[in-house]
């Protein structure tokens, strides 16, 4: 593969990513209403992406898309539910809408849940627990992003889950994991922590990365190279925010097992 094959997509990535994160900081930043909407709209076009990826090329029932958009809804209306009581009213997109699928309702199902909890979680992390820990979460899933794709690219070597995740390699998930720990290092006196939030930002960076195959596996399934084609240089939502959702998952799962930080 030549040089300039090989790193093709970067430009379009750089581009992509700078003006996501600059709007996802605004968003962050000024928290309330303004994040829960960013929210509802990630998983209102995620939940379409998976309803796309579901039917399998065949096109979105009709039916799908006011499902969609009440996925994002459910999202806001969820921030003013206790959190473990708004379990139920998140996984009811995926209840209601998984009946108008007809092709591959588990891709539908289980992802909708997933993004569903995901997005309640984040909402949850910012209005409850404050700017701080939103702003590692993204900055730990964006640092391990960034370093997974130099140290791959760079380092290449052996295939860390070939049959879902072709490009992914060991130096990649490797070099994500020491960008994550830095991460975590400059964090732990900002959000008041102990020496184990080094090794707690690592394993939500592990989080992050499966949340990556998972979604690879998702489109591999449905037979798919992206999610769609909403953003240039990524493909679709999904396929920008799939890592976000495995490490906000993780991070609101731990809250409930082990209250570990300290603050949840």
């Amino acid at each position: 593969m030549s040089v300039s094959a090989r790193w093709s997509d970067l430009a379009p990535r750089i581009i992509s990513a700078i003006v996501l994160i600059s709007v996802c900081a605004l968003e962050i930043w000024l928290g309330g209403i303004w994040f829960q909407l960013l929210i509802g709209v990630i998983c209102g076009v995620g939940v379409w992406e998976l309803a796309r990826m579901a039917e399998r090329g065949h096109g979105v029932m009709p039916s799908l898309i006011p499902i969609s958009a009440f996925a994002g809804v459910t999202v806001v209306l969820a921030s003013y539910v206790p959190k473990l009581a708004s379990v139920p009213l998140l996984i009811l997109p995926a209840a209601v809408g998984v009946f108008f699928i007809k092709r591959d309702r588990r891709i539908f199902g289980f992802g909708t849940v997933a993004v569903m909890l995901a997005g309640g979680g984040l909402v949850h992390l910012r209005d409850q627990l404050g700017l701080e820990f939103a702003l590692w979460l993204i900055f730990l899933v964006v640092a391990t992003d960034i370093a997974g794709y130099f140290g791959g690219k760079l380092i290449g070597g052996p295939k860390f889950w070939p049959t879902l995740s072709p490009k992914k390699t060991w130096a990649g998930i490797l070099s994500g994991w020491a960008a994550a720990a830095a991460v975590g290092w400059a964090f732990t006196p900002i959000a008041a922590q102990d020496g184990m939030f080094i090794f707690y930002s690592v394993a939500v960076s592990f989080a992050s990365q499966l949340g990556d195959i998972c979604e690879s596996g998702v489109k591999r399934r449905a037979g798919v190279k992206d999610s769609s084609a909403l953003i240039p240089g990524h493909g679709g939502v999904l396929d920008r925010f799939d890592a976000l959702i495995g490490a906000a998952l993780f991070v609101m799962l731990s809250m409930l097992l082990t209250r570990y930080p300290a603050v949840f």
